[in-house]
């Protein structure tokens, strides 16, 4: 919206004034200011995770992938047949850090992890596997009781992953070659409608 399109002249005055501020105090505190990612961040959790989603989707096709819609909620999409869960976190400023969330055991072959900074994204490519036995460091239960057991979170450093996450990506390029590494597997989805332009 601009000012332009606001009829009385006293809030358009009182719009000026705050639009003559936002560079003072979002440019000191705002990471995001600038980034094309930046809009993503005043979305609910939820709409963020859909939004990961739909990123890694047209990404992958974007590759030359073939990106399926899952036909059920154990998984997101389907990429080259393999059954793919996927998690996304933005950079949590006060920690500098990425939280990848509610990661479950279901049927799933891979983890794609996608985290985004404001002018940066890294993501990892994990096997469900590593995700389900034990806990590497930065993985942790999320919930307490028998949820704990099933539910688990990976979070860390942006600048510093664990160690053990370097055989699995950290950036775009090395995820798109561990896809083609992993093979073209056998499962079928529906035909994913992510936008791409």
């Amino acid at each position: 919206m601009s000012i332009d399109q606001i009829q009385d002249p006293e809030v358009r005055t009182l719009a000026a004034l705050a639009t003559s501020l936002e560079e003072d105090y979002i440019s000191e505190k705002d990471p995001w200011q600038g980034s094309p990612f930046r809009w993503i961040q005043s979305r609910p959790s939820r709409q963020k995770g859909a939004i990961g989603e739909l990123l890694v989707a047209g990404w992958a096709a974007s590759k030359g992938f073939d990106v399926l819609r899952s036909d059920n909620s154990d998984c997101d999409r389907i990429i080259n047949g393999l059954r793919i869960e996927i998690k996304y976190s933005n950079l949590w400023a006060n920690t500098g850090g990425y939280k990848f969330q509610q990661i479950r055991d279901q049927a799933y072959d891979y983890c794609f992890c996608l985290g985004l900074s404001p002018f940066d994204a890294q993501a990892w490519f994990i096997p469900k596997h590593i995700l389900m036995d034990g806990f590497p460091d930065g993985l942790t239960p999320q919930h307490g009781g028998q949820d704990g057991r099933d539910t688990r979170w990976l979070s860390f450093i942006a600048k510093q992953p664990p160690s053990w996450l370097a055989e699995y990506g950290g950036r775009l390029g090395q995820v798109k070659q561990l896809i083609i590494e992993a093979g073209h597997g056998k499962f079928h989805g529906h035909k994913d409608r992510h936008r791409l332009r």
